[in-house]
Parts: structure tokens; C-alpha cells; sequence
């Protein structure tokens, strides 16, 4: 992890959700996440609102990678996700891809599955690229 280990991400909604990094590499992200008490709804399902969580997360983590953290910081500008199939329990996973990479945003497009490879969630997450002052 290069840039991304620089990150302190103790006591974010990172660890809070257990999100885990399980690729990183230049414009493809792939991270976990557990289906569990902490990121389902009252009805016993995965919370869409944790999919998101999830899906920026990746698409954020991408685009450190991408831009140079001395001069540059990123944040999700904008985000739009369609929740296909319901989870109860296991492992989701969600693989981030760069679609646009331009001088002040970038598009990622991210797919959560679960263990069988089935599609739970796509997103499209549109990244900010502003300069440090």
C-alpha cells in the first residue's frame, strides 16, 4: 500500500464497518467488508448505507493512489448505487475500478459481491481532486 499506508485509519468508519484492503494497485481497488451487526439494518440486511460506505471507500482508497498526497487531497464528490440482491450474513466484496482520470475529478465504478460471486450492489462514485492550500 503505498500512498494508502500513510493513512491513519484508526478509529474511522473504516474500522468501524471492518472494511479490509485485499488488492491495491493503480486504478483497482478490491476490499471486504462483513455482513454482520454492525452493517445491517433492523431487519437483519445488509444496509444499503453500509454498500455505499463500502463502495466510496474503495473508489476514495483508488484514488490516493492516484494523485499526489503533497499537493493534492480527494473526497467523493458525488455517489449513486443500486442495491441488486439482499444479504444477511458472510463477506461482501467490492472491486473498484477507474473508468476517468482527469487532472480534478475521477469515476470509479464499483461492483460489491459476495462469496459466490454473486452481484449485491453497483456504483458509480465521482471523486473531487482539489489542491492542498
Amino acid at each position: 500500500m503505498n500512498e494508502v499506508s500513510k493513512l491513519n485509519m484508526e478509529n474511522t468508519l473504516i474500522g468501524a464497518l471492518g472494511i479490509e484492503f485485499v488488492e491495491l494497485g493503480k486504478g483497482k481497488v478490491i476490499a471486504t467488508m462483513p455482513v454482520n451487526d454492525r452493517t445491517r439494518q433492523p431487519f437483519g440486511f445488509l444496509h444499503g448505507g453500509a454498500s455505499v460506505a463500502l463502495a466510496e471507500t474503495v473508489a476514495s482508497v483508488g484514488a490516493v493512489e492516484l494523485i499526489d498526497l503533497e499537493k493534492e487531497i480527494c473526497f467523493g464528490l458525488e455517489i449513486n448505487a443500486n442495491h441488486i440482491k439482499a444479504k444477511r450474513d458472510g463477506v461482501v466484496t467490492a472491486t473498484g475500478t477507474v473508468l476517468h482520470q482527469g487532472k480534478s475529478t475521477m469515476v470509479w465504478d464499483i461492483k460489491i459481491t459476495d462469496e459466490d460471486g454473486q452481484l449485491i450492489s453497483v456504483s458509480r462514485c465521482t471523486m473531487a481532486v482539489v489542491p492542498k492550500r
